[in-house]
């Protein structure tokens, strides 16, 4: 494995292979799950698993994160066997037709998150819940971190924090304690959906500039999330348009990753706000 010394900022090192975010990428969604939100990125069957793979690949997704435990709000978690069986079942498929592809787990049991990456090779863990870490006790370390240094993958620290000051101020002392560990890159999620009300979504986002203070990549997830339908009086199937609307605004902002149902509508939009960003400069 390469010295992280060697490795230029804007790389970020999954398994030995780097993955670019000099410009941004997309993340594309397979929950392996009978109870996702959006039920058109939740699949069961094999041929679906396998299908919704070459899918996301095919349309232009840098990484794939397959998650096998709704975590959507209100949701009933299934236990950690069914999470571990189901995500079995799924990476397995996902491996043999999508050998070459990035992989993150979408996971918050750092058991879960361990058999993926030793069983299936996966690169990176999209952890939730922010490993527990609290500021209110700043030397306990979070199981999920210890898991994260020891199978030395990068790591999505993911915030439940409702306003901007609080989430940098626990951010700064996670990461604090991620590096110490040997965790040598860490993406920041804001966590949209999680902890917060519609009107503290948007407040987030409009001041996600602000969240690059601390210097390290940024994942979006807002994804036909209830942030949008809500506030359109629509449904997670009528979610699109404002998803590429916040989309187009969070690449504005710097952010590196979006993690998304629709992965052609995604990388588009990548694609236009690249050369308008660059426009700009010229």
């Amino acid at each position: 494995m390469k010295d992280k010394k060697s490795i230029p900022h804007n790389m970020v090192n999954m398994g030995g292979r780097l993955l670019d975010l000099s410009s941004p990428v997309v993340m594309g969604i397979l929950n392996a799950t009978p109870d996702s939100f959006y039920a058109g990125c939740r699949v069961e069957a094999e041929e679906d698993i396998a299908a919704r793979a070459d899918r996301i690949m095919a349309e232009g997704a840098k990484i794939i994160d397959v998650g096998a435990c709704s975590t959507r709000p209100g949701s009933e978690f299934a236990d950690g066997q069914e999470e571990m069986t189901r995500l079995r079942r799924a990476l397995r498929i996902v491996r043999k037709v999508q050998p070459e592809a990035l992989v993150s787990v979408d996971t918050f049991r750092p058991e879960v998150a361990r058999m993926a990456v030793e069983e299936f090779g996966v690169g990176m863990i999209n952890d939730i819940s922010g490993g527990g870490f609290s500021l209110d006790a700043p030397e306990t370390i979070p199981p999920m971190f210890e898991c994260a240094a020891r199978l030395r993958v990068p790591y999505v620290l993911t915030s439940v924090e409702s306003n901007l000051h609080a989430m940098l101020k626990t951010w700064a002392g996670a990461t604090r304690m991620l590096h110490s560990l040997g965790v040598a890159d860490v993406i920041l999620d804001p966590g949209f959906g999680f902890g917060k009300d519609l009107t503290q979504n948007y407040q987030l986002m409009a001041r996600l500039d602000l969240m690059r203070v601390l210097q390290l990549p940024i994942l979006v997830g807002v994804s036909r999330k209830s942030m949008i339908w809500k506030l359109l009086d629509g449904s997670p199937q009528t979610a699109l348009a404002g998803t590429t609307a916040l989309h187009a605004m969070a690449l504005s902002k710097g952010a590196s990753i979006l993690r998304v149902h629709d992965v052609a509508e995604a990388v588009d939009v990548c694609k236009v706000m690249e050369k308008l960003l660059q426009s700009a400069e010229d």
